[in-house]
């Protein structure tokens, strides 16, 4: 068998076996968060999400909405030097993102075991 055979055989199988792994990987909705950030963020976003007094006030402002806030748990920056931090029986992480105005601003949440509570909304001048 020439080469050029072995090699269409090979990618042949090859192409059908990562069709079968899209498949069988595609239908689990399989995560791969191997990085600190992506957990942290991937851990607060899969628990019930409340917001604090405090935080309900603030979005009722004009320059911040839950939108803001869905996006910055999905795509922002965890600061790790300020997170992570023990606070009413929970843990404080410190997220920092922007707004789809491209305002950066700054979440913290309170990650208890059951759920994810939303303590402060902070606006960071440019």
């Amino acid at each position: 068998m020439k080469f050029y055979q072995r090699f269409a055989y090979y990618m042949i199988g090859f192409v059908v076996g990562m069709g079968f792994l899209f498949f069988i990987f595609n239908a689990k909705d399989t995560r791969c968060n191997y990085m600190p950030n992506k957990r942290v963020l991937n851990d607060l976003s899969q628990k019930p999400f409340l917001y604090s007094d405090s935080a309900s006030v603030i979005l009722a402002q004009p320059w911040v909405d839950t939108i803001d806030i869905k996006n910055t748990l999905k795509f922002g920056d965890v600061d790790f030097s300020r997170s992570n931090v023990p606070y009413q029986k929970g843990k404080l992480y410190v997220v920092e993102g922007k707004t789809m105005q491209q305002q950066p601003l700054e979440l913290k949440v309170v990650n208890y075991h059951n759920r994810a509570v939303l303590i402060d909304i902070i606006k960071i001048k440019p």
